[in-house]
């Protein structure tokens, strides 16, 4: 399994937003959802309409850790739900499968969603990480607040989320880079 890398350009995030709107807006609403709240996707999938429907906050219990965690819908995020919920029924999957009338899209069909438009892209290493990673990668580079990310993402040290969200990677990549044996003088 190839390591994946939150999106770091900006413009890139972007691109890659407005090209799964494009071909599924339900793709793009889980994209958006992943990169604005930082959940594991095991926890996003699990949404319904009635968990955001009217909220300015969700409660969830986390898959992975049991822990029960709130959060917040960011402001941009609300009205992007807001959109996408209106005409759907309270019980329905947010993320809702294709194939089965009330089930939500499985967390391989996710991980091949955000693969396509990854390689429309020339992004490999891309994955449902990806959205968790971004979204801290995003938010430490606007706030520089290390431990309220480690906090919202439930890392036990800061050092494991700056190596999640790749601020390690690039802070080596900038040190190595950098490194000069040329003596100062000697051309």
């Amino acid at each position: 399994m190839n390591t994946v890398e939150p999106i770091r350009d900006m413009d890139l995030v972007l691109d890659v937003a407005d090209y799964l709107k494009s071909k599924n807006e339900r793709d793009y609403v889980l994209f958006m959802f992943g990169i604005y709240t930082g959940l594991r996707i095991s926890d996003i999938l699990k949404f319904r309409v009635r968990d955001v429907k009217d909220r300015d906050a969700v409660y969830i219990r986390e898959k992975k850790t049991g822990k029960e965690k709130r959060f917040p819908i960011n402001a941009e995020l609300k009205p992007i739900i807001e959109g996408y919920i209106h005409g759907k029924r309270d019980f329905e999957y947010l993320f809702k499968s294709p194939h089965f009338p009330n089930k939500a899209i499985s967390r391989q069909q996710a991980y091949n969603i955000l693969a396509d438009a990854g390689r429309a892209f020339g992004i490999s290493s891309i994955g449902t990480h990806t959205l968790r990673k971004t979204f801290g990668y995003h938010m430490y580079q606007q706030t520089h607040d290390a431990v309220t990310i480690k906090e919202i993402l439930n890392h036990s040290d800061i050092s494991v989320t700056l190596r999640y969200i790749g601020i390690n990677q690039d802070n080596k990549d900038r040190a190595i880079k950098g490194l000069s044996f040329k003596k100062k003088g000697r051309g």
